[in-house]
């Protein structure tokens, strides 16, 4: 191993093992050779890591700072090899002790082989995320090596951040439903002979309404659990999506829409649709409320066939979920779904499918477009948002519609 001129460690050559070692993983091996490079020549230089490598010696000196570790700590790695740990990386628990002479690698007990990742200081008080692995010549032997991981905690402030977001919009959002649904049932309890039939029936179906949206809240938090890990199901069916988009236009105008206001165009003939008809209901559901809800004038729906490319979002489908055709095309269809209102600015175009995007209007949980994408990518299809030929918001989604390859 070398040491350049900026402090980075830089392995070259195969790794051997000293004459009368026993190998990889034997007392002495490579790992713990300190006359040898740090690990097995993989032709990666430290600088390439991506978190924060800092390696010290059998006397507790610096002899690797990549530049991971350099910019997160804001010492320059010229400055830190050589140097005693302590020097380079002065380190301080969250009640301010030093880590090093807390922790004694080098003196403490031998049993252990390493710290578990935890908070902690540098200077100044920046929290850094630290791991760190005690590499010995052979158990319960002298510490050769101890090799120091260091990471920003700023992915993990941004996810937590997030999730703190998530549970306080959940209880806001069941706040006001519970409580209505309290206020009722105990009114109703406490005073049934007083009301009227009528009232009785308001009452009730104030109950029911509030009912219904706190089972959509608890429905739309399963689906982004599953989504985040990669686990939604798609059970794949025949889809009539014309059908689909009529049986949701006909609910809208039962509760009170005009139905001048929807215009449907269906591009004839359309490839056989293999889709989840709940998953592809709770789309069109979420496009048309939105449109309905934020939009002005004619909502316009159109269907038509549509050519895709084969995306992989990293979700992962039912097994022998099969799209592409033997002519090697990926046959789709596209739903465009647009308005005649105000349109979504530019700048948070970029931001309509993120959590809590409500756009100008307060409203909502801000989860619905978030699951819509991820229900599109777990089917491997697309959507996009733009602006509409009246200057309102358009969303447009692809679906694969490749039966599945056991039926192929």
């Amino acid at each position: 191993m070398t040491v350049g001129a900026s402090g980075s460690a830089t392995t070259r050559g195969p790794v051997r093992p000293d004459p009368g070692e026993s190998g990889p993983g034997g007392p002495g091996g490579p790992t713990g050779n300190p006359g040898h490079d740090l690990g097995q020549d993989f032709g990666i230089d430290p600088d390439d890591l991506p978190d924060g490598l800092v390696v010290a010696d059998e006397t507790g000196r610096v002899i690797c700072f990549n530049a991971a570790a350099a910019r997160i700590t804001a010492v320059a790695a010229a400055e830190a090899v050589g140097s005693p740990l302590e020097r380079a990386l002065p380190l301080e628990d969250l009640e301010g002790r030093r880590w090093w002479a807390l922790t004694d690698p080098y003196g403490g007990l031998r049993t252990r082989f390493g710290q578990p990742e935890r908070n902690l200081l540098l200077p100044g008080g920046r929290e850094v995320l630290v791991s760190a692995r005690y590499v010995r010549a052979f158990p319960q032997g002298p510490v050769r090596r101890l090799v120091i991981s260091i990471r920003g905690t700023e992915a993990r402030r941004r996810t937590e951040r997030s999730h703190a977001e998530l549970i306080a919009t959940v209880a806001h959002e069941l706040r006001s439903p519970l409580t209505s649904v309290k206020g009722f049932t105990a009114t109703l309890l406490a005073k049934w002979e007083r009301f009227t039939d009528d009232q009785k029936r308001l009452m009730l179906e104030t109950v029911d309404a509030d009912a219904n949206r706190v089972t959509r809240l608890i429905a739309e938090l399963l689906d982004i659990s599953r989504i985040d890990s990669g686990r939604l199901e798609v059970r794949r069916q025949p889809v009539d999506i014309g059908t689909a988009v009529g049986r949701h236009i006909q609910s809208f105008t039962a509760s009170g829409q005009s139905p001048d206001r929807f215009l449907v165009r269906i591009q004839q003939p359309l490839p056989a649709l293999w889709a989840d008809p709940d998953k592809i209901d709770q789309i069109l559901g979420n496009l048309l409320e939105n449109a309905v809800r934020h939009g002005e004038g004619t909502v316009t729906i159109e269907v038509a066939p549509a050519q895709v490319k084969h995306v992989d979002h990293g979700h992962t489908e039912r097994p022998g979920a099969e799209h592409t055709h033997a002519d090697g095309g990926a046959k789709g269809t596209a739903v465009t779904v647009s308005d005649e209102g105000p349109g979504i600015p530019e700048e948070s175009m970029a931001r309509v499918f993120t959590r809590f995007w409500r756009g100008s209007k307060r409203g909502g949980t801000g989860l619905g477009l978030y699951i819509v994408k991820g229900i599109v990518e777990a089917h491997g299809g697309t959507i996009t948002v733009g602006r509409g030929p009246g200057g309102g918001a358009q969303f447009r989604f692809i679906l694969p519609v490749g039966a599945p390859a056991y039926l192929a």
